[in-house]
């Protein structure tokens, strides 16, 4: 089997699947042709915005546009989301220094 077609069988296989997760948010593979992404690029850094930023609130405020009450909804679960995942963070790490200032029971 060829290099390229155990790439379009890998695609074939895995474009199903749910897409890869970091966290909260979901990874979205966005494939834009050259010129309109030259243009997107010289967009983005004359407001000094990373590229994807820029791409990310294009898309957001989209979905809010033509989507208003259900982008709301999706936006409060987000927020929500957000909001329990930096409260595990300050528990963990509380839990962690409690853990530390304890005397070691073994000595």
């Amino acid at each position: 089997m060829s290099s390229v077609s155990q790439y379009a069988m890998l695609y074939e296989t895995t474009r199903v699947v749910m897409p890869l997760k970091h966290g909260q948010k979901v990874y979205c593979q966005l494939l834009l042709d050259s010129s309109r992404y030259k243009l997107a690029e010289k967009l983005a850094g004359e407001r000094n915005l990373r590229v994807t930023a820029m791409l990310r609130d294009f898309v957001y405020t989209t979905l809010a546009q033509i989507a208003p009450e259900e982008y709301g909804t999706a936006e409060e679960a987000d927020k929500q989301a957000w909001t329990e995942s930096v409260q595990r963070r300050v528990q963990g790490r509380m839990r962690s220094k409690q853990q530390k200032s304890e005397p070691d029971k073994d000595a």
